[in-house]
């Protein structure tokens, strides 16, 4: 008997998830034997979810959510022996995981290639004891960016992220940065830093063009600018995906470091993981090279 479970968060994307919850139940009952659906409710809800799921040797974990509810279930996933296979329905703002790997951002159409699938096998990074599926990211404008209104996300998008990323830019808020990574050891000046897993950063699939979701590394981008007119040059160049190449960004691909802030600087400065607040610094990254299967479109079958 096969069995999945679907872990809906009901207030994602215009509160989506409670109408798309029961369609996608139905529609991988084509699938499975079972199919259980199991509704959050609070923080922590969709890793308590997942782990137990995965504990109970289902055959797949799903998720309707955002990039927060895939982060969780991905939580509950990634430290557990037993790992089914997972799916997700984007129904958040970003989705940056969901882009990289060809679903659509259009739920129903979503729901309805649950059953056109394949398998692919994808890194996860982790920094300290938590792990993460996009992006870590330091500075004043993943702070700006985790302080968007939950209205203003709804009613822009992505767009809501890039604006006030760049009234973040126009500030000097500049901290002195240590990086060992393979044993390199870098120190850097910087306004802002992207640890990410994917080329897909904020919604914008250019960022990074060099990061793959299985190449096994991290990809480390450090902003350089000292002066607005640097800082801003970079915004055409984010969208033509010619980031790294920038004479004020250092860039970097690796497997395991750390991040910290140079000795004897006092001031606190705090990581955001996936785009919610994560650990204070100093921060240990490593990526865990093939260790998930997700479920994505098969294009093939419909060529």
């Amino acid at each position: 008997m096969t069995k999945a479970v679907v872990i809906v968060n009901p207030t994602s994307g215009k509160e989506q998830g409670e109408k798309y919850g029961p369609l996608a139940q139905k529609e991988l009952e084509k699938l499975y034997d079972e199919v259980e659906l199991k509704w959050t409710e609070a923080e922590g809800d969709a890793t308590r979810f997942a782990r137990e799921a995965c504990r109970s040797h289902v055959d797949a974990i799903y998720a309707l959510g955002g990039d927060g509810t895939v982060n969780e279930c991905v939580n509950g996933i990634a430290p557990e022996e037993n790992r089914p296979a997972f799916g997700f329905v984007p129904l958040g703002t970003v989705n940056d995981l969901g882009r990289v790997l060809d679903i659509s951002m259009d739920a129903e159409k979503a729901v309805n290639a649950l059953t056109n699938r394949k398998k692919r096998t994808i890194d996860i990074g982790k920094i300290n004891d938590q792990y993460f599926i996009d992006i870590v990211a330091i500075g004043p404008i993943p702070e700006a960016v985790h302080d968007v209104p939950i209205e203003k996300k709804t009613k822009l998008g992505p767009l809501a992220y890039l604006i006030e990323g760049a009234k973040a830019l126009t500030e000097n808020d500049v901290h002195p940065f240590q990086f060992d990574m393979d044993g390199e050891r870098l120190e850097e000046e910087s306004v802002l830093i992207l640890v990410a897993l994917t080329n897909s950063v904020a919604g914008i699939t250019t960022m990074i063009p060099e990061a793959r979701v299985d190449d096994g590394y991290l990809h480390l981008a450090v902003v350089k600018g000292d002066t607005i007119a640097d800082k801003m040059n970079l915004i055409p160049k984010i969208f033509a995906g010619k980031v790294t190449d920038d004479k004020n960004v250092l860039y970097r691909k690796f497997t395991e470091g750390t991040i910290s802030l140079r000795e004897g600087y006092t001031k606190k400065v705090i990581s955001n993981v996936d785009g919610d607040e994560g650990d204070m610094l100093p921060i240990h990254l490593k990526v865990l090279r093939h260790h998930i299967d997700v479920f994505v479109p098969d294009t093939e079958e419909n060529s």
